[in-house]
């Protein structure tokens, strides 16, 4: 059969397709950008407008593939199975079983005519980790490392503990075999993600060493951190791992305390704000990213006028912001003190403004420095993960050494490479 997965969501959920993918192919079926005979969409929850969004992309996707049926899995029908069901699908699973996702794909024939089948489970009851083979990705450049799943922190505004369940994590010899076999495929640099990558039981910081060593040569990076990890002993390890790539992704959400303890957060702003003080200790001219929401429920101008504060005292490479969206089935549905959605994206218009000045101070301080830059299709990324712009055509795939030139269009520039 002919097969067309789309993705939304997460790192988690693109390297879950890139193993389907994977795996269709090992049994024989064809991985298609169009005329499939099955559409796959793998989807994601994480807020409403992302569900309406995997909704969108199944109608369009069905549309464009006369004849096509569709199977669905992902976050979007574990949190709402009858809707994933209206949106036309024959087969429907969550966030989990993807072998059996698989052996039921290769049996839609069996369901055309019948009642849709639904294999969603109850994520409160998976307690094994779901090994999936990465794909052998000959000719990329950069690739993903699932090994974590699930996440049992609960904060107010987050659905997804519901809909991947408790934290579970990849066999640690599995996980530095699978980055050897990653390696040896031809992948540069592997980033190792997880839902609640933190909480990765065999020891992450033991397992980004573990890697280095056995995938001599690649770079490594680490997906979304929750900022209690980092610790002296942590970023001194991590230091000490040749390849690994200077630059940290904190959850933050908010710099404001009474917020954070709103939204259910485990660490307020002093503590969050060391954990940025010991990366800057260990590692020089290091890239210190997060996430941001504004508009939570209940906050006041004073409260987002300190969260401002706290963005310039952490002086940030890069933040990503996100107005605050309700979702069904969380806390912070339920609470008070909701903000019209016009107040919510003015702070996250105000945010996102200073956000850009300090991502362009970042840049500019670049400038004259060396870096190594593993160049892509469109662009290329220093360790510390700022992009840069190819100086010429032909450079996918390679990592090159050179002195950056100039940082006027957003993104790094270079002299000429030969």
């Amino acid at each position: 059969m002919k097969f067309m997965i789309y993705t939304l969501g997460c790192r988690v959920n693109q390297f879950e397709t890139a193993a389907m993918e994977a795996e269709l192919k090992a049994r024989g079926h064809e991985i298609v950008p169009s005329g499939a005979d099955v559409v796959v969409v793998n989807t994601c929850a994480v807020t409403a407008e992302s569900a309406r969004k995997s909704r969108q992309a199944a109608r369009r996707l069905l549309s464009r593939n006369p004849g096509a049926v569709l199977a669905l899995c992902g976050c979007w029908p574990q949190a709402e199975p009858e809707e994933a069901l209206e949106a036309g699908a024959v087969l429907i699973s969550g966030s989990g079983n993807r072998r059996e996702f698989i052996e039921s794909l290769e049996k839609l024939s069996d369901y055309i005519g019948a009642p849709a089948k639904s294999m969603i489970d109850d994520p409160k009851k998976r307690r094994l980790f779901e090994t999936l083979q990465p794909a052998r990705l000959v000719g990329r450049t950069r690739a993903y490392l699932k090994v974590q799943d699930g996440c049992r922190n609960y904060c107010a505004y987050c659905i997804i503990p519901y809909l991947r369940g408790p934290s579970r994590s990849l066999p640690f010899g599995e996980a530095v075999g699978q980055a050897a076999r990653m390696a040896e495929s031809g992948i540069k640099e592997i980033t190792l993600v997880g839902i609640e990558l933190a909480s990765y039981e065999y020891g992450l910081a033991e397992l980004v060493r573990a890697v280095g060593l056995a995938a001599p040569g690649v770079r490594l990076r680490l997906g979304s951190l929750e900022p209690r990890i980092i610790t002296e002993e942590f970023c001194d390890i991590l230091s000490g791992v040749r390849g690994f790539c200077p630059h940290f992704h904190l959850s933050l959400q908010s710099g404001c305390d009474d917020t954070l303890r709103r939204m259910g957060r485990k660490y307020d702003t002093e503590r969050f704000y060391r954990s940025v003080e010991i990366i800057r200790r260990h590692f020089d001219n290091c890239g210190v990213t997060a996430d941001l929401i504004t508009g939570f429920p209940g906050e006041t101008e004073r409260e987002f006028d300190e969260t401002l504060s706290f963005l310039k005292r952490c002086a940030f490479s890069r933040i990503h912001v996100f107005p605050y969206s309700e979702r069904a089935g969380t806390k912070a549905a339920s609470m008070p003190g909701k903000l019209p959605k016009a107040v919510r994206l003015e702070r996250a218009a105000k945010a996102s403004s200073l956000a850009r000045e300090m991502e362009i101070s970042f840049l500019l301080a670049q400038v004259g420095r060396k870096a190594e830059i593993l160049f892509e299709s469109k662009e290329g990324h220093t360790p510390n993960y700022c992009p840069v712009e190819p100086p010429r055509e032909g450079l996918d795939g390679r990592l090159i050494a050179a002195t950056i030139t100039g940082a006027d269009t957003g993104k790094l520039s270079l002299t000429a490479v030969i």
